[in-house]
């Protein structure tokens, strides 16, 4: 634990800018590899990107329409050129073409690769061919890299190991900590010295190197302390292993990322991986929380499911406005940060009952989530006098997050009913004789206004 608590405190520092502001400010979009994986052709993009605009995606924010991995056609690239191969099976008009009809909608589209000979599913990736792949991905009009961490060559192994806690042999972590240390890098280990590092630094350095700006989001599954110097990088890299649509996975990815928040910034966003909200079994509740804990942690919104199937509730979870403007936030790039643990002390790795009380400032107030982790409905109070950027003896308006209830002004704090995995999440403003981080009362000319990027 001792070393996840160093890591909470640890300075923030802001990130790699990139041209244009791109990577400013998290990513939001869709992407193909939650609902279909292999399964994929332009068909289901150019549904994605319709529905994005149709149901009034677009108009919150969500811009990149991304294809992961099997795209291409497997085991060579192109024999004069060196280029990878778009399956045109798949693709008819090739990347190319796919680009230019998702740019005349108004989005921005993204491809996959990994840091490795071949990509998780067994196709052509770019380690060694970092310039070409590069330049063809400018060429054909990409706007966003996911670049993975897949089939690693031998000469580009790292010396030692990260202990993490995706460790395939979960018995070997525990609390924070490595319990058998063979292999594992020394304590204070500086990880930017790494061949990883390096891995993910030449395809960085190839990408600044186009005429054209490319979001670039690592995808190293958080080995290697990647928050440690991602922002060198990339504009965003994965902090966790992989997602899956069930609970016992979301809240152990919620734990684990939550040690990371002061390592973020502008152009610098830690990756819990894509939403799963809309796949799954996991219920509104489960659901709600997924996405509240995205949202003010700052991370890259990309949602993963069959848009066109999306219930209104989970539309409306995806949507929320206030969550969305939290993450987008132009003036204040600090995500929310846990500042009481609940059901454990502060700063207690646990992979079941994480830390369950949030709060952030932001330019429009503060916002206060209470997740509650157990499994029965249970009171949750959010005092006042506990949040980092209120004060005790302040009254505040309050806002319900979810029903867009107007809770009126309070004094000491809000006491919530929260249902089991769900999470309460309030916005607090001044208005009332309190003051808040920013000063922003609720009469301020309330109104979001938000589209792409700004207020």
């Amino acid at each position: 634990m001792a070393a996840y608590l160093l890591l909470a405190l640890a300075p923030t520092a802001l990130g790699l800018e990139a041209p244009g502001g791109i990577g400013r400010l998290p990513a939001m979009g869709w992407n193909s590899w939650n609902a279909y994986h292999c399964d994929i052709d332009e068909s289901k993009f150019l549904t994605a990107a319709k529905a994005m605009v149709s149901m009034g995606f677009y108009d919150l924010g969500y811009q990149y329409v991304n294809i992961d991995d099997c795209w291409q056609i497997k085991d060579r690239r192109d024999n004069v050129t060196g280029k990878l191969i778009p399956d045109t099976s798949k693709f008819s008009d090739g990347i190319s073409g796919l680009a230019n009809t998702v740019h005349d909608m108004g989005l921005k589209i993204g491809i996959y690769s990994s840091a490795g000979t071949l990509t998780c599913a067994g196709y052509e990736a770019s380690i060694d061919h970092e310039e070409i792949d590069a330049a063809t991905f400018a060429e054909w009009g990409i706007d966003f890299l996911k670049y993975d961490n897949c089939n690693i060559p031998s000469n580009w192994t790292d010396e030692c190991s990260a202990c993490t806690p995706d460790n395939s042999d979960s018995s070997l972590y525990v609390n924070g900590t490595c319990k058998d240390t063979t292999g594992q890098c020394p304590q204070g280990y500086d990880y930017s010295k790494s061949l990883t590092f390096e891995r993910y630094k030449k395809m960085g350095d190839a990408l600044a190197k186009q005429n054209r700006t490319i979001l670039y989001n690592l995808c190293e599954w958080g080995t290697a302390e990647v928050w440690t110097w991602g922002a060198q990088v990339a504009q965003a890299w994965r902090s966790t292993g992989d997602i899956s649509p069930d609970w016992s996975r979301i809240i152990q990815i919620i734990n684990e990322n939550s040690f990371y928040n002061n390592y973020a910034d502008f152009y610098a966003h830690n990756d819990p991986d894509m939403l799963e909200v809309g796949n799954g079994n996991l219920t509104e509740a489960e659901s709600r929380t997924h996405f509240a804990i995205w949202a003010i942690e700052k991370a890259p919104l990309i949602m993963g499911t069959d848009l066109t199937n999306l219930s209104q509730t989970n539309i409306d979870i995806l949507q929320n406005k206030h969550l969305i403007a939290f993450n987008q936030d132009p003036v204040v790039s600090s995500p929310a940060q846990p500042y009481k643990g609940g059901v454990n002390p502060l700063w207690t790795f646990n992979a079941t009952n994480p830390a369950e009380y949030w709060s952030g400032e932001s330019s429009k107030g503060t916002i206060v989530a209470m997740m509650n982790t157990l499994g029965s409905t249970r009171t949750m109070r959010a005092n006042w006098a506990e949040v980092p950027s209120l004060k005790g003896n302040g009254r505040y308006r309050v806002r319900d997050v979810w029903t867009e209830r107007d809770l009126g002004c309070v004094s000491g704090g809000v006491s919530r009913e929260v249902e089991s995995h769900d999470t309460a999440v309030l916005l607090v403003t001044g208005g009332c004789g309190g003051q808040i981080g920013h000063g922003w009362g609720w009469g301020h000319g309330w109104g979001w206004g938000w589209k792409h990027g700004g207020w």
